[in-house]
């Protein structure tokens, strides 16, 4: 990662979305036509691609035959920035600490038992 702000924005999640849900390489047309109304401009949608690109999400390069346009490909996955995310929530808001983060979703969802029992074998069979 290039920049120091590595946390994505509302909309440069949303564009990153669109990046990872397309799984190829695509332009700025491509990642307008999937935004939703009111659609942004083309520039727009072209600074934010730039934005990833500096902050070291995508990579763009020109491919052969396909004009000038330049294409974007993810260099980070959704798991990867999730896991992430996740992580820094986990350190930044709980110490650090994984039971009082899921401790505070249990009471903050209002998990009934049954719920909670289910997430407890979830995790049993991952070990």
């Amino acid at each position: 990662m290039k920049r120091n702000d590595q946390t994505l924005t509302r909309v440069e999640f949303q564009i990153m979305s669109i990046i990872w849900d397309m799984k190829d390489a695509v332009c700025a047309w491509d990642v307008l036509d999937k935004c939703g109304e009111p659609k942004p401009a083309y520039t727009t949608v072209a600074t934010y691609l730039k934005i990833l690109k500096e902050k070291g999400y995508v990579e763009c390069g020109k491919e052969s035959g396909k004009g000038k346009t330049y294409r974007y490909r993810a260099l980070v996955s959704r798991e990867e920035y999730t896991r992430r995310t996740m992580h820094e929530v986990k350190r930044d808001f709980f110490g650090g600490s994984l039971k009082s983060m899921f401790s505070y979703f249990v009471q903050e969802e209002k998990l009934t038992e049954a719920e909670i029992m289910e997430l407890l074998e979830m995790v049993k069979e991952e070990e």
